[in-house]
């Protein structure tokens, strides 16, 4: 696999954390392992941690902007963290405002923790 996650329930999130790999071959497995955990009915927001991904491709971007969008319409926040290949290609192509882009993961949690 070129992908592999886990899902750890917080008391302000539920924090997704991914290593390997976010392209064509992974996408559908990244988006379907997300869907699994988030159960329908709960607004507890979701932070996606990709600080140990090698690799993110445009397929991998266009998950993590169709979740940005599905969660959005179902008033949830959604944050992602990256180490510096995944925020330089996020940046690259303006999507750090949509995919609500932190620099690290202390910061996404404790602005979880603020709202």
């Amino acid at each position: 696999m070129s992908l592999l996650g886990g899902c750890e329930r917080l008391e302000s999130c539920l924090l997704f954390r991914f290593t390997g790999q976010l392209d064509a071959y992974s996408d559908k497995q990244f988006g379907a392992f997300i869907a699994e955990h988030c159960s329908a009915g709960t607004d507890q927001a979701v932070v996606v941690d990709l600080t140990r991904i090698d690799f993110l491709d445009s397929s991998g971007l266009g998950a993590l902007v169709q979740l940005a969008k599905d969660f959005q319409t179902n008033g949830r926040r959604f944050l992602v963290v990256g180490n510096a290949r995944v925020v330089q290609t996020v940046k690259l192509v303006r999507l750090e405002s949509f995919l609500h882009l932190q620099p690290d993961l202390d910061t996404a949690i404790g602005q979880l923790e603020a709202a």
